[in-house]
């Protein structure tokens, strides 16, 4: 991954950043059904630099769709709705320096989002300022340097920056999810390790497909990667660095291995072993590669996941009678159960602000991705299917990433696995853009944290 640089220059206004000043107050009980109108104005372009390195890069080009990335994003997000570039009444390159908030205003634009494309020591230098059109005043100013081909990542960087600014909660756009790509009929899937940008570009595919793979997950701290994969139709847990490309086998254990996570440190990687038909919960350090089995039950417990401050675990068991969730102590002890609803629940992941569990729930035939605080209460489903598991949080928790199948004939033809998001708030629902079929994803943190 290459390194954005950054030099920031910061308006007086951004000095008040600490204060509880957004444009948009975030409900996660209710979506928002008013998206807050905004003007995403093409970056400009430093006309010294278009005529000097006309011939190394299209200037206009990266401009435009440094803006168009800014506005995708926000768009996507549900909170935001930017308008149609051909209703501008201003110029990009003046609007960067002087808005005429009037005009603005004129269009309905509450925010205005401008910027400036130019090449210095043969870097690319993206500048970008956030105006509050109503109050006419800038509310922040910050510039970029990097590699030219990073361009695409100073968009979603820009709109990490303007989300947090206007809604007081971290962004989530500088990022990336692991999945499994799949292709063929259901009877015989090829699976293979994919990484994409969040937004569905960049599409990298990690593995050749020639062995089953299941289940990736991100550590938290950085870009290393855990996953399941069957060796000689024997399950092994591995880890790859997305960097380097690095790749090793944690460990062979005994019986069959499931659900790898990693703790909220990223020093230890937590996960379920089948045994002589009993399945129970165990953790391993990674630098002393020390097991450390954490539950002893004759039932089936898995998909643990721990609480962000490694505190807490949750986990699935059916040591109720069926499936249900579970939360204990991450030594093992004091284990409740906390879903009481109708059905079966699985799959559940703690979100990384602490205060909820998200899960997968079977109940008449279908399949729903739901919220539960982590006493079990307030429950709410956000969405059903025929069939849809494995929702993973975005790094703020306010969108949860899952997949969905489509239902296929006897001869596994017309099958479908595709990505889904959904916001917190059970708004927003759509498909997210990948090259074959998918499933299992898992969202990175911030890259630039």
């Amino acid at each position: 991954m290459k390194k954005v640089i950054f030099f920031i220059y910061v308006s007086l206004f951004i000095l008040n950043w600490g204060k509880a000043w957004s444009l948009i107050e975030v409900d996660i009980t209710r979506g928002n059904l008013n998206p807050l109108p905004l003007a995403v104005s093409p970056l400009s372009v430093d006309q010294k630099s278009k005529e000097k390195f006309k011939d190394l890069l299209k200037l206009d080009d990266i401009g435009a769709e440094i803006s168009k990335v800014v506005e995708n994003n926000l768009r996507q997000s549900g909170l935001f709705n930017p308008l149609d570039p051909k209703a501008f009444l201003q110029k990009p390159d003046i609007a960067h320096v002087k808005p005429r908030f009037e005009d603005w205003a004129l269009i309905k634009a509450q925010a205005l989002i401008t910027g400036e494309v130019k090449i210095v020591d043969e870097k690319l230098r993206v500048e970008f300022r956030l105006w509050d059109v109503l109050a006419g005043k800038e509310i922040m100013a910050l510039a970029f340097t990097t590699v030219s081909e990073n361009w695409r990542r100073v968009g979603h960087i820009i709109t990490d920056k303007v989300y947090q600014r206007l809604t007081g909660e971290k962004g989530y756009f500088d990022t990336r999810i692991i999945y499994v790509a799949e292709e063929g009929l259901k009877t015989s899937r090829i699976k293979k390790l994919a990484i994409m940008d969040q937004d569905g570009f960049n599409t990298k595919y990690l593995t050749l497909g020639n062995e089953l793979v299941l289940t990736p997950r991100f550590n938290p701290t950085n870009q290393m990667v855990t996953y399941l994969s069957y060796f000689k139709n024997l399950p092994r847990v591995y880890l790859l660095d997305i960097e380097t490309g690095i790749q090793e086998v944690v460990g062979d254990f005994p019986g069959m291995t499931f659900a790898p996570r990693f703790s909220p440190d990223g020093k230890k990687i937590i996960m379920s072993f089948a045994k002589d038909g009993n399945s129970d919960i165990y953790t391993m350090d990674l630098e002393s590669r020390e097991v450390e089995k954490i539950t002893n039950h004759p039932s089936i417990d898995t998909s643990p996941s721990y609480s962000p401050d490694g505190k807490y675990i949750c986990f699935n068991s059916d040591r109720s009678g069926y499936q249900q969730i579970y939360v204990m102590r991450s030594d093992g002890s004091k284990v409740k159960r906390i879903s009481f609803g109708n059905g079966l629940y699985g799959t559940p992941v703690w979100s990384p602000r602490g205060d909820l569990i998200a899960f997968t729930k079977l109940h008449k035939g279908k399949f729903y991705i739901g919220v539960m605080r982590t006493d079990g209460t307030g429950e709410r489903l956000l969405t059903e299917n025929y069939y849809q598991e494995a929702p993973s949080w975005s790094p703020n928790g306010r969108v949860l990433i899952f997949y969905r199948e489509t239902k296929s004939d006897s001869a596994g033809k017309g099958f479908s696995a595709k990505l889904w998001s959904i916001d917190l708030t059970g708004y927003n629902e759509r498909m997210v853009k990948t090259e074959t079929d998918a499933s299992d994803p898992s969202w990175s943190s911030l890259l630039t944290d």
